[in-house]
């Protein structure tokens, strides 16, 4: 699929348009990640990117890549201890 977007050169001036288009296209992914439409394995193809880059970039953007529950993660620490 491809999609056509006309952006003003002012926002453009520190990228070339195919650097331009990689940013555009990572923000979708982490913001399609953070809002769960998309799982981390589907956002790093979608960006283009390793899963290494993308775990890089959800630091750098505050988004959490394990999300519990509150009490959830004692949860499984519990059954994991169990197991051992």
């Amino acid at each position: 699929m491809q999609i056509t977007l006309d952006i003003p050169d002012q926002f453009g001036i520190d990228f070339s348009p195919t650097e331009l288009a990689k940013q555009i296209k990572l923000y979708a992914a982490l913001t399609m990640y953070k809002a769960g439409h998309l799982s981390a394995g589907a956002a790093c193809e979608f960006a283009g990117i390793d899963r290494f880059s993308f775990i890089m970039a959800c630091q750098k953007h505050q988004i959490t890549m394990i999300d519990y529950e509150p009490g959830e993660l004692a949860d499984e620490l519990g059954l994991l201890k169990e197991v051992c």
